[in-house]
């Protein structure tokens, strides 16, 4: 299978990479980036360019089974409300429209736990606006994740968010029942969720399918062959 890869170069995105290339399912991978990866595959593609001009990619984006989104950034990072929408939102859905138009049969969207185009908070406003516009694009499969806490090591030194994954791995076993989505998910689960998820055949034509995958959903696509 041919794969597309949005946000290679962040916490989800590199481990999904890895996974991708290694997976002999896979034939290609397609990882659009701003910056020139320091990976160098024969199954990799890496278009650098600038996400206002997307349109370019469609030659590259021709024949692509799925396409896996891990494009993200925070309010801190970005600077303001307004430039982080710009990447959570706009280019995100650029991205999933050049797929839509380049005939991408699957659409695998890295959201977030509580998302909602009525939340009052921004970020899960933002993230809900999103997942509203990708189901109007009517991909053969859209699959969305809902991830709580992220874990793992980045590159960038986050003191808080470091301090939050000690605290939320230790509570998370308490987490049950109603509160179990909320429970903190390493980065190498997320990413083996989405692969696996990925390399799952879409068919054409017929009612567009939607599928939420919170943590236990999550875990459980980690796990499967």
């Amino acid at each position: 299978m041919k794969i597309v890869l949005w946000g290679s170069t962040g916490l989800i995105g590199h481990a999904c990479l890895q996974m991708l290339l290694d997976d002999t399912r896979v034939t290609a991978v397609v990882a659009p980036t701003r910056r020139p990866l320091d990976i160098k595959d024969a199954k990799l593609a890496n278009p650098v360019l600038n996400f206002e001009r997307l349109d370019s990619l469609q030659a590259e984006l021709s024949g692509a089974d799925a396409s896996i989104c891990c494009l993200g950034t925070t309010i801190k990072k970005a600077g303001s409300q307004e430039a982080f929408r710009k990447v959570d939102f706009e280019y995100n859905l650029a991205a999933a429209q050049q797929c839509k138009a380049a005939g991408v049969k699957h659409w695998l969207q890295v959201s977030a736990i509580g998302a909602s185009s009525r939340s009052p908070v921004f970020y899960s406003r933002v993230k809900g606006e999103l997942e509203s516009a990708l189901k109007a694009l009517r991909f053969p499969g859209l699959s969305i994740f809902h991830p709580s806490m992220l874990m793992g090591d980045r590159e960038e030194s986050r003191p808080l968010e470091e301090i939050s994954i000690k605290v939320t791995r230790v509570i998370n076993p308490l987490l049950v029942g109603p509160l179990k989505p909320y429970r903190g998910i390493e980065d190498d689960t997320l990413a083996h969720a989405l692969v696996n998820r990925a390399l799952v055949p879409q068919q054409n034509g017929g009612i567009p399918s939607v599928n939420v995958f919170s943590y236990e959903k999550i875990v459980t696509l980690a796990q499967s062959a």
